[in-house]
Protein backbone atom coordinates (compact mmCIF):
# COMPACT_ATOMS: atom_id res chain seq x y z
CA UNK A 1 0.00 0.00 0.00
CA UNK A 2 1.24 3.34 -0.92
CA UNK A 3 0.34 6.62 1.27
CA UNK A 4 -2.38 7.97 -1.80
CA UNK A 5 -3.67 4.89 -0.70
CA UNK A 6 -4.36 5.26 2.70
CA UNK A 7 -6.28 8.91 2.89
CA UNK A 8 -9.17 7.69 2.17
CA UNK A 9 -12.08 10.30 0.92
CA UNK A 10 -15.40 11.91 1.97
CA UNK A 11 -18.32 13.03 1.73
CA UNK A 12 -21.07 15.86 1.38
CA UNK A 13 -24.33 17.02 3.01
CA UNK A 14 -26.14 19.07 0.55
CA UNK A 15 -29.27 19.78 -1.15
CA UNK A 16 -28.30 19.41 -4.98
CA UNK A 17 -32.15 19.77 -6.23
CA UNK A 18 -33.39 22.59 -3.69
CA UNK A 19 -36.16 20.15 -2.53
CA UNK A 20 -35.37 21.23 1.41
CA UNK A 21 -33.73 17.55 2.44
CA UNK A 22 -29.97 16.49 1.95
CA UNK A 23 -28.20 14.75 -0.68
CA UNK A 24 -25.20 12.85 -0.23
CA UNK A 25 -22.07 12.88 -2.38
CA UNK A 26 -19.34 10.53 -1.99
CA UNK A 27 -16.20 10.02 -3.36
CA UNK A 28 -14.43 6.76 -3.67
CA UNK A 29 -10.77 7.66 -3.88
CA UNK A 30 -8.97 4.18 -5.86
CA UNK A 31 -6.52 2.09 -5.53
CA UNK A 32 -3.21 2.08 -8.30
CA UNK A 33 -4.37 -0.56 -10.08
CA UNK A 34 -7.93 0.61 -10.60
CA UNK A 35 -6.49 4.26 -11.00
CA UNK A 36 -3.94 3.24 -13.87
CA UNK A 37 -6.70 1.36 -15.71
CA UNK A 38 -9.88 3.54 -15.33
CA UNK A 39 -11.99 0.87 -13.70
CA UNK A 40 -12.48 2.67 -9.90
CA UNK A 41 -16.03 2.97 -8.84
CA UNK A 42 -16.06 6.47 -9.45
CA UNK A 43 -17.44 9.34 -7.65
CA UNK A 44 -21.36 8.82 -6.54
CA UNK A 45 -24.36 11.44 -5.76
CA UNK A 46 -27.49 9.99 -3.87
CA UNK A 47 -30.92 11.65 -3.90
CA UNK A 48 -32.44 11.66 -0.79
CA UNK A 49 -35.77 10.19 -1.81
CA UNK A 50 -37.47 11.82 1.89
CA UNK A 51 -38.28 8.38 3.36
CA UNK A 52 -35.02 7.37 4.90
CA UNK A 53 -33.84 6.36 1.61
CA UNK A 54 -31.30 7.33 -0.84
CA UNK A 55 -31.72 6.95 -4.90
CA UNK A 56 -27.94 6.26 -6.97
CA UNK A 57 -28.50 8.92 -9.17
CA UNK A 58 -25.08 9.40 -10.53
CA UNK A 59 -25.10 8.65 -14.24
CA UNK A 60 -28.11 11.30 -14.49
CA UNK A 61 -26.94 13.58 -12.98
CA UNK A 62 -23.15 13.31 -14.57
CA UNK A 63 -20.93 13.98 -11.59
CA UNK A 64 -19.38 10.41 -11.30
CA UNK A 65 -15.34 11.75 -11.87
CA UNK A 66 -13.62 8.27 -12.35
CA UNK A 67 -10.15 10.37 -11.09
CA UNK A 68 -8.26 9.19 -7.55
CA UNK A 69 -11.10 11.99 -5.55
CA UNK A 70 -10.18 12.75 -2.17
CA UNK A 71 -12.41 15.39 -0.97
CA UNK A 72 -15.44 17.63 -1.87
CA UNK A 73 -16.43 21.05 -1.42
CA UNK A 74 -19.50 22.69 -2.07
CA UNK A 75 -20.40 26.18 -2.63
CA UNK A 76 -23.25 28.40 -5.16
CA UNK A 77 -20.03 29.81 -6.94
CA UNK A 78 -22.31 31.86 -9.52
CA UNK A 79 -25.62 32.75 -6.64
CA UNK A 80 -28.02 31.20 -8.87
CA UNK A 81 -29.19 29.43 -5.94
CA UNK A 82 -28.00 26.18 -7.01
CA UNK A 83 -24.72 24.39 -5.05
CA UNK A 84 -21.89 23.20 -7.01
CA UNK A 85 -19.67 20.36 -6.41
CA UNK A 86 -15.77 20.24 -6.61
CA UNK A 87 -13.96 17.16 -5.94
CA UNK A 88 -10.33 17.45 -5.08
CA UNK A 89 -7.98 14.44 -6.33
CA UNK A 90 -4.67 13.36 -6.75
CA UNK A 91 -4.24 14.95 -10.44
CA UNK A 92 -6.70 17.38 -11.91
CA UNK A 93 -9.50 18.21 -9.78
CA UNK A 94 -13.16 18.96 -11.03
CA UNK A 95 -15.73 21.32 -10.59
CA UNK A 96 -19.24 20.68 -11.49
CA UNK A 97 -21.73 23.79 -11.71
CA UNK A 98 -25.10 22.82 -10.93
CA UNK A 99 -27.81 23.09 -14.20
CA UNK A 100 -30.83 23.80 -11.31
CA UNK A 101 -32.57 20.78 -13.51
CA UNK A 102 -30.82 18.03 -11.40
CA UNK A 103 -27.94 17.94 -13.55
CA UNK A 104 -24.28 18.78 -13.65
CA UNK A 105 -21.70 20.06 -16.08
CA UNK A 106 -17.84 20.07 -15.59
CA UNK A 107 -16.89 23.32 -16.31
CA UNK A 108 -13.42 22.88 -14.32
CA UNK A 109 -11.25 24.02 -17.93
CA UNK A 110 -13.11 27.00 -18.11
CA UNK A 111 -13.10 27.74 -14.13
CA UNK A 112 -9.54 27.62 -14.51
CA UNK A 113 -8.98 25.93 -11.04
CA UNK A 114 -8.39 22.17 -12.09
CA UNK A 115 -4.87 22.16 -10.91
CA UNK A 116 -2.55 19.24 -11.06
CA UNK A 117 -1.22 18.65 -7.47
CA UNK A 118 -2.24 15.69 -4.74
CA UNK A 119 -5.08 17.42 -3.60
CA UNK A 120 -6.73 17.09 0.07
CA UNK A 121 -9.17 19.15 1.72
CA UNK A 122 -10.63 22.07 -0.33
CA UNK A 123 -13.33 25.05 1.12
CA UNK A 124 -15.12 27.67 -0.40
CA UNK A 125 -15.18 31.22 1.25
CA UNK A 126 -15.35 34.65 0.18
CA UNK A 127 -12.13 36.28 1.52
CA UNK A 128 -12.33 39.24 -0.49
CA UNK A 129 -16.23 40.59 0.41
CA UNK A 130 -16.96 40.96 -3.15
CA UNK A 131 -20.33 38.67 -2.17
CA UNK A 132 -19.09 35.27 -4.30
CA UNK A 133 -17.25 32.26 -2.73
CA UNK A 134 -13.43 32.20 -3.30
CA UNK A 135 -11.47 28.70 -3.13
CA UNK A 136 -9.16 27.53 -0.78
CA UNK A 137 -7.19 24.11 -1.60
CA UNK A 138 -4.83 22.29 0.82
CA UNK A 139 -2.64 19.91 -1.02
CA UNK A 140 -0.76 17.50 0.46
CA UNK A 141 2.52 16.07 -0.79
CA UNK A 142 4.41 15.48 -4.39
CA UNK A 143 4.12 11.99 -5.40
CA UNK A 144 5.36 9.91 -7.89
CA UNK A 145 4.74 6.00 -7.08
CA UNK A 146 8.00 5.35 -9.55
CA UNK A 147 10.14 7.45 -7.64
CA UNK A 148 9.65 6.96 -3.96
CA UNK A 149 12.23 7.73 -0.81
CA UNK A 150 14.67 5.09 -0.47
CA UNK A 151 14.45 1.98 1.87
CA UNK A 152 14.23 1.69 4.85
CA UNK A 153 15.30 5.00 6.85
CA UNK A 154 12.15 6.47 5.19
CA UNK A 155 9.97 3.60 5.07
CA UNK A 156 9.94 1.94 8.59
CA UNK A 157 7.56 1.83 11.67
CA UNK A 158 8.04 0.78 15.30
CA UNK A 159 11.34 -1.33 14.79
CA UNK A 160 11.59 -2.25 11.49
CA UNK A 161 7.89 -2.93 10.31
CA UNK A 162 8.36 -2.33 6.97
CA UNK A 163 5.08 0.67 5.87
CA UNK A 164 4.95 2.76 2.62
CA UNK A 165 6.73 5.62 2.93
CA UNK A 166 5.58 9.33 3.64
CA UNK A 167 5.22 11.74 4.21
CA UNK A 168 8.61 12.80 5.45
CA UNK A 169 11.15 12.26 2.74
CA UNK A 170 8.64 13.65 0.14
CA UNK A 171 8.21 17.09 -1.19
CA UNK A 172 5.12 19.00 0.53
CA UNK A 173 2.54 20.37 -2.34
CA UNK A 174 1.56 23.74 -2.63
CA UNK A 175 -1.76 24.81 -1.07
CA UNK A 176 -3.84 27.06 -3.71
CA UNK A 177 -6.57 30.03 -3.37
CA UNK A 178 -8.42 31.21 -6.33
CA UNK A 179 -10.34 34.33 -6.48
CA UNK A 180 -13.74 34.34 -7.74
CA UNK A 181 -14.50 36.70 -10.53
CA UNK A 182 -18.36 36.32 -10.40
CA UNK A 183 -17.61 35.37 -14.41
CA UNK A 184 -17.49 31.71 -14.04
CA UNK A 185 -13.71 32.45 -13.98
CA UNK A 186 -11.37 31.70 -10.97
CA UNK A 187 -7.93 33.44 -10.28
CA UNK A 188 -4.55 31.81 -9.03
CA UNK A 189 -3.56 34.54 -6.46
CA UNK A 190 -1.28 32.03 -4.02
CA UNK A 191 1.40 34.37 -4.68
CA UNK A 192 -0.06 38.06 -4.54
CA UNK A 193 -2.04 36.98 -1.39
CA UNK A 194 0.41 35.62 0.60
CA UNK A 195 -0.55 32.65 1.01
CA UNK A 196 2.52 30.95 -0.82
CA UNK A 197 4.53 32.12 2.32
CA UNK A 198 3.64 28.70 4.14
CA UNK A 199 3.48 26.48 1.11
CA UNK A 200 5.18 23.24 1.21
CA UNK A 201 3.54 22.12 4.71
CA UNK A 202 1.44 18.34 4.44
CA UNK A 203 -2.01 20.35 4.50
CA UNK A 204 -4.77 17.78 5.04
CA UNK A 205 -7.66 19.63 6.75
CA UNK A 206 -9.03 23.06 6.06
CA UNK A 207 -11.28 25.47 7.76
CA UNK A 208 -12.23 28.96 7.14
CA UNK A 209 -13.14 31.07 10.32
CA UNK A 210 -13.46 34.39 11.61
CA UNK A 211 -11.29 33.72 14.81
CA UNK A 212 -10.66 36.97 16.04
CA UNK A 213 -14.12 38.12 15.27
CA UNK A 214 -13.12 41.50 12.97
CA UNK A 215 -15.94 40.61 10.21
CA UNK A 216 -13.39 38.95 7.57
CA UNK A 217 -13.00 34.94 7.20
CA UNK A 218 -9.58 33.96 8.43
CA UNK A 219 -8.49 30.35 7.35
CA UNK A 220 -7.08 27.41 9.49
CA UNK A 221 -4.88 24.24 7.85
CA UNK A 222 -4.25 21.45 9.79
CA UNK A 223 -0.64 20.14 7.99
CA UNK A 224 0.83 16.73 8.61
CA UNK A 225 3.42 16.59 10.42
CA UNK A 226 4.70 20.23 9.64
CA UNK A 227 3.42 23.06 12.06
CA UNK A 228 -0.51 23.98 11.74
CA UNK A 229 -0.92 27.21 9.15
CA UNK A 230 -3.44 30.11 10.97
CA UNK A 231 -4.34 32.73 8.26
CA UNK A 232 -5.04 35.67 8.89
CA UNK A 233 -7.36 37.85 6.85
CA UNK A 234 -5.33 41.71 6.33
CA UNK A 235 -8.85 42.79 4.71
CA UNK A 236 -6.87 44.01 1.45
CA UNK A 237 -6.61 40.66 -0.18
CA UNK A 238 -3.50 39.36 1.40
CA UNK A 239 -3.08 36.63 4.54
CA UNK A 240 -0.73 36.55 7.12
CA UNK A 241 0.38 33.06 9.03
CA UNK A 242 0.01 34.18 12.51
CA UNK A 243 -0.23 30.92 14.30
CA UNK A 244 2.76 30.62 16.20
CA UNK A 245 1.89 34.20 17.23
CA UNK A 246 -1.44 32.42 18.28
CA UNK A 247 -0.26 28.92 19.65
CA UNK A 248 -1.78 26.64 17.78
CA UNK A 249 0.99 25.88 15.13
CA UNK A 250 2.22 22.89 17.66
CA UNK A 251 0.62 21.74 20.64
CA UNK A 252 0.73 23.21 24.25
CA UNK A 253 4.26 21.56 24.82
CA UNK A 254 6.08 22.99 21.33
CA UNK A 255 5.34 19.80 19.57
CA UNK A 256 4.80 19.58 15.88
CA UNK A 257 1.95 17.09 15.41
CA UNK A 258 -0.01 15.30 12.39
CA UNK A 259 -2.64 17.38 11.67
CA UNK A 260 -5.46 15.51 9.86
CA UNK A 261 -9.08 16.43 10.28
CA UNK A 262 -10.51 19.84 12.12
CA UNK A 263 -13.48 21.61 13.03
CA UNK A 264 -14.34 24.75 15.03
CA UNK A 265 -16.97 25.91 17.23
CA UNK A 266 -17.78 27.55 20.38
CA UNK A 267 -17.99 24.90 23.30
CA UNK A 268 -17.62 27.20 26.24
CA UNK A 269 -20.09 29.18 25.01
CA UNK A 270 -17.89 32.44 25.26
CA UNK A 271 -19.01 33.77 22.35
CA UNK A 272 -15.53 32.94 20.16
CA UNK A 273 -14.57 30.14 18.00
CA UNK A 274 -12.48 26.83 19.32
CA UNK A 275 -10.63 24.88 17.59
CA UNK A 276 -10.04 20.91 17.46
CA UNK A 277 -7.64 18.95 15.12
CA UNK A 278 -7.00 15.51 14.86
CA UNK A 279 -3.83 13.81 15.02
CA UNK A 280 -1.73 10.56 14.54
CA UNK A 281 -1.72 7.67 16.92
CA UNK A 282 0.62 8.32 20.12
CA UNK A 283 -0.53 11.87 19.82
CA UNK A 284 -3.59 13.40 21.65
CA UNK A 285 -6.02 15.15 19.42
CA UNK A 286 -6.06 18.75 20.43
CA UNK A 287 -8.53 21.70 21.85
CA UNK A 288 -7.22 24.82 21.16
CA UNK A 289 -9.33 26.83 23.30
CA UNK A 290 -9.55 30.82 21.71
CA UNK A 291 -8.76 33.32 24.28
CA UNK A 292 -10.57 36.59 23.28
CA UNK A 293 -9.27 35.83 19.90
CA UNK A 294 -5.97 37.13 20.51
CA UNK A 295 -4.38 33.73 20.88
CA UNK A 296 -5.32 30.53 21.95
CA UNK A 297 -4.39 27.68 24.64
CA UNK A 298 -3.89 24.39 24.69
CA UNK A 299 -6.56 23.11 27.26
CA UNK A 300 -6.46 19.51 26.05
CA UNK A 301 -6.16 17.73 28.98
CA UNK A 302 -7.96 19.57 31.45
CA UNK A 303 -10.81 18.92 28.83
CA UNK A 304 -10.51 15.56 29.39
CA UNK A 305 -9.86 14.93 25.58
CA UNK A 306 -6.22 13.57 25.72
CA UNK A 307 -6.32 10.18 27.82
CA UNK A 308 -9.28 8.97 25.27
CA UNK A 309 -7.78 9.91 22.06
CA UNK A 310 -3.57 9.71 22.45
CA UNK A 311 -3.90 5.44 21.26
CA UNK A 312 -6.22 6.29 18.38
CA UNK A 313 -5.08 7.67 15.29
CA UNK A 314 -7.97 10.56 14.25
CA UNK A 315 -9.47 11.99 11.02
CA UNK A 316 -12.79 13.60 10.51
CA UNK A 317 -14.28 15.60 13.48
CA UNK A 318 -17.69 17.55 14.16
CA UNK A 319 -18.71 19.66 16.72
CA UNK A 320 -22.73 19.53 16.96
CA UNK A 321 -25.03 19.06 19.42
CA UNK A 322 -26.12 15.94 19.65
CA UNK A 323 -28.07 15.75 22.19
CA UNK A 324 -29.99 19.33 21.86
CA UNK A 325 -28.56 20.15 25.15
CA UNK A 326 -26.97 23.45 23.88
CA UNK A 327 -23.54 22.51 24.45
CA UNK A 328 -21.22 21.71 21.64
CA UNK A 329 -20.45 18.19 21.64
CA UNK A 330 -17.33 16.17 19.55
CA UNK A 331 -17.30 13.10 17.33
CA UNK A 332 -14.13 11.67 16.14
CA UNK A 333 -13.65 9.13 13.38
CA UNK A 334 -10.79 6.94 13.88
CA UNK A 335 -8.56 4.28 11.64
CA UNK A 336 -4.66 3.49 11.60
CA UNK A 337 -2.73 3.71 8.65
CA UNK A 338 -0.73 0.68 8.21
CA UNK A 339 -2.79 -2.80 7.55
CA UNK A 340 0.73 -4.04 9.57
CA UNK A 341 0.19 -2.53 12.63
CA UNK A 342 -1.54 -5.21 14.08
CA UNK A 343 2.33 -6.86 14.01
CA UNK A 344 3.96 -4.57 15.74
CA UNK A 345 4.27 -4.34 19.82
CA UNK A 346 2.03 -0.82 19.59
CA UNK A 347 -1.16 -2.39 20.93
CA UNK A 348 -2.62 -0.19 18.40
CA UNK A 349 -5.14 -2.30 15.75
CA UNK A 350 -5.91 -1.16 11.97
CA UNK A 351 -10.22 -0.95 12.68
CA UNK A 352 -10.66 1.11 15.20
CA UNK A 353 -13.92 2.55 16.75
CA UNK A 354 -15.09 5.91 16.59
CA UNK A 355 -16.09 8.17 19.64
CA UNK A 356 -18.43 10.69 20.79
CA UNK A 357 -17.34 12.92 23.83
CA UNK A 358 -20.29 14.85 25.39
CA UNK A 359 -19.74 18.40 26.69
CA UNK A 360 -20.59 18.21 30.04
CA UNK A 361 -20.20 22.08 31.57
CA UNK A 362 -18.82 24.40 28.56
CA UNK A 363 -15.33 23.16 29.86
CA UNK A 364 -15.20 19.43 30.33
CA UNK A 365 -15.75 16.34 27.98
CA UNK A 366 -16.85 12.80 28.79
CA UNK A 367 -16.44 10.13 26.16
CA UNK A 368 -20.38 8.48 25.72
CA UNK A 369 -21.30 4.89 24.77
CA UNK A 370 -23.71 5.47 22.47
CA UNK A 371 -22.61 2.02 20.53
CA UNK A 372 -20.31 2.86 18.19
CA UNK A 373 -18.48 -0.25 18.34
CA UNK A 374 -17.32 -1.37 15.14
CA UNK A 375 -13.84 -1.37 14.34
CA UNK A 376 -13.55 -0.10 10.94
CA UNK A 377 -10.97 2.20 9.16
CA UNK A 378 -12.95 5.80 9.27
CA UNK A 379 -11.77 9.14 7.48
CA UNK A 380 -14.20 11.95 6.03
CA UNK A 381 -16.98 12.79 8.26
CA UNK A 382 -19.74 15.05 7.25
CA UNK A 383 -22.89 15.89 9.58
CA UNK A 384 -26.35 17.21 8.97
CA UNK A 385 -30.27 16.41 9.80
CA UNK A 386 -30.84 14.16 6.97
CA UNK A 387 -33.86 12.53 8.01
CA UNK A 388 -35.33 16.45 8.80
CA UNK A 389 -36.38 15.36 12.81
CA UNK A 390 -34.45 18.14 14.44
CA UNK A 391 -31.44 16.54 15.58
CA UNK A 392 -27.83 15.76 13.64
CA UNK A 393 -26.41 12.70 12.25
CA UNK A 394 -23.23 11.66 10.70
CA UNK A 395 -21.69 9.76 7.12
CA UNK A 396 -18.65 8.38 7.76
CA UNK A 397 -16.24 7.00 4.63
CA UNK A 398 -14.59 3.95 5.45
CA UNK A 399 -11.53 2.76 4.13
CA UNK A 400 -12.20 -0.42 1.25
CA UNK A 401 -15.65 -0.73 2.88
CA UNK A 402 -19.09 0.21 2.65
CA UNK A 403 -19.55 4.01 4.60
CA UNK A 404 -21.45 4.00 7.84
CA UNK A 405 -24.97 6.56 8.11
CA UNK A 406 -25.48 7.30 11.67
CA UNK A 407 -28.79 8.11 12.48
CA UNK A 408 -29.36 10.18 15.73
CA UNK A 409 -32.13 8.65 17.42
CA UNK A 410 -33.29 10.57 20.77
CA UNK A 411 -31.32 13.72 20.21
CA UNK A 412 -34.85 15.38 19.16
CA UNK A 413 -36.49 15.12 23.09
CA UNK A 414 -35.07 18.21 23.21
CA UNK A 415 -36.27 21.39 21.69
CA UNK A 416 -34.13 22.48 18.81
CA UNK A 417 -34.00 25.19 15.88
CA UNK A 418 -32.37 25.22 12.69
CA UNK A 419 -31.33 28.67 10.69
CA UNK A 420 -30.96 29.01 6.76
CA UNK A 421 -29.65 31.89 5.26
CA UNK A 422 -30.00 32.82 2.11
CA UNK A 423 -27.88 36.19 1.52
CA UNK A 424 -28.61 38.56 -1.54
CA UNK A 425 -25.69 41.63 -0.99
CA UNK A 426 -23.17 38.74 0.24
CA UNK A 427 -22.74 35.26 -1.02
CA UNK A 428 -26.34 33.65 -1.66
CA UNK A 429 -25.10 30.73 0.72
CA UNK A 430 -24.51 33.22 3.69
CA UNK A 431 -20.94 31.54 3.99
CA UNK A 432 -19.44 33.39 6.87
CA UNK A 433 -22.77 34.35 9.01
CA UNK A 434 -22.79 34.47 12.60
CA UNK A 435 -25.42 33.70 14.14
CA UNK A 436 -26.15 34.39 17.74
CA UNK A 437 -29.99 33.21 19.88
CA UNK A 438 -30.35 34.70 23.08
CA UNK A 439 -32.64 32.48 24.79
CA UNK A 440 -33.82 31.97 28.52
CA UNK A 441 -30.62 34.10 29.91
CA UNK A 442 -27.96 32.95 27.90
CA UNK A 443 -26.60 33.01 24.13
CA UNK A 444 -25.60 30.29 21.63
CA UNK A 445 -23.46 31.93 18.71
CA UNK A 446 -22.48 29.72 15.43
CA UNK A 447 -21.00 30.70 11.86
CA UNK A 448 -22.41 29.36 8.54
CA UNK A 449 -19.93 26.83 7.06
CA UNK A 450 -19.78 23.80 5.33
CA UNK A 451 -16.19 23.23 5.27
CA UNK A 452 -14.24 21.95 7.99
CA UNK A 453 -14.08 18.26 9.28
CA UNK A 454 -11.69 16.06 6.96
CA UNK A 455 -12.12 16.20 2.69
CA UNK A 456 -15.62 16.77 3.76
CA UNK A 457 -18.64 19.39 3.49
CA UNK A 458 -21.19 19.74 5.93
CA UNK A 459 -25.14 21.26 6.01
CA UNK A 460 -25.31 24.59 5.85
CA UNK A 461 -28.06 25.12 8.04
CA UNK A 462 -27.11 25.88 11.13
CA UNK A 463 -28.31 24.05 13.95
CA UNK A 464 -29.05 24.91 17.93
CA UNK A 465 -30.20 22.55 20.60
CA UNK A 466 -32.23 24.50 23.11
CA UNK A 467 -32.98 21.91 26.06
CA UNK A 468 -36.78 22.68 27.67
CA UNK A 469 -36.50 26.32 26.03
CA UNK A 470 -39.85 26.59 23.49
CA UNK A 471 -39.14 29.90 22.49
CA UNK A 472 -36.27 31.82 21.41
CA UNK A 473 -36.16 35.47 22.46
CA UNK A 474 -33.73 37.00 19.89
CA UNK A 475 -31.84 35.69 17.10
CA UNK A 476 -29.63 38.05 15.72
CA UNK A 477 -27.84 37.44 11.95
CA UNK A 478 -24.62 39.47 11.36
CA UNK A 479 -24.16 38.74 7.42
CA UNK A 480 -20.20 39.11 5.99
CA UNK A 481 -20.50 42.96 5.12
CA UNK A 482 -21.73 43.90 8.31
CA UNK A 483 -25.41 44.19 8.19
CA UNK A 484 -27.73 42.93 10.64
CA UNK A 485 -31.04 41.41 10.49
CA UNK A 486 -32.70 40.50 14.18
CA UNK A 487 -36.15 37.98 14.07
CA UNK A 488 -37.75 38.33 18.18
CA UNK A 489 -39.60 35.96 19.93
CA UNK A 490 -39.31 32.13 17.07
CA UNK A 491 -40.92 29.39 18.47
CA UNK A 492 -38.92 26.26 19.05
CA UNK A 493 -38.82 23.01 16.75
CA UNK A 494 -39.37 25.06 13.42
CA UNK A 495 -36.27 26.01 10.48
CA UNK A 496 -36.49 29.78 10.49
CA UNK A 497 -35.38 30.85 6.97
CA UNK A 498 -34.01 34.29 6.73
CA UNK A 499 -33.49 36.73 3.24
CA UNK A 500 -30.88 39.24 3.94
CA UNK A 501 -32.58 42.41 4.06
CA UNK A 502 -35.37 40.97 3.04
CA UNK A 503 -37.96 38.98 4.83
CA UNK A 504 -37.91 35.71 7.12
CA UNK A 505 -40.38 32.76 7.43
CA UNK A 506 -40.78 30.31 10.21
CA UNK A 507 -41.44 26.47 8.40
CA UNK A 508 -41.40 23.12 9.45
CA UNK A 509 -38.06 21.36 8.97
CA UNK A 510 -37.92 19.86 5.25
CA UNK A 511 -40.07 22.90 3.91
CA UNK A 512 -38.65 24.08 0.41
CA UNK A 513 -37.46 27.73 1.46
CA UNK A 514 -36.12 29.10 -2.22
Amino acid sequence: MYILESHGSGAAFFDHDSDGDLDLYITNGATFTTYRNRSGPGNALYRNKGDGTFADITGDAGVGDAGWSGGVAVGDIDNDGHQELYATNYGANVLYRNKGDGTFADITSEAGIGGDQYSASAAFFDYDHDGDLDLYVANYVVFDAEHLPAKPALCSFYGGLQVYCGPKGLLGAPDALYRNEGDGRFSDVTQIAGIAAANRYYGLGVVPVDYDDDGDTDLFVANDETPNVLWQNQDDGTFTDIALIAGVAYNGDGDTEAGMGVDFGDYDNDGDPDIYVTHFFTETNTLYRNENGRRFSDVTTTAGLAAATVDLLGWGTRFFDYDNDGRLDLFVANGHVYPQVEQAATGSTYGQSNQLFRNLDHRRFDLVDIGLTDHKVSRGTASGDYDNDGDIDLFVVELNDAPTLLRNDGGNTANWLVVQVIGSDDNRDGAGTRIRLQIAGQSQSRTVNGAASYLSHNDLRVHFGLGESEKVAQVEIIWPNGSVDIVEQVPANKLLVVRQNTTNAILELGSNPF
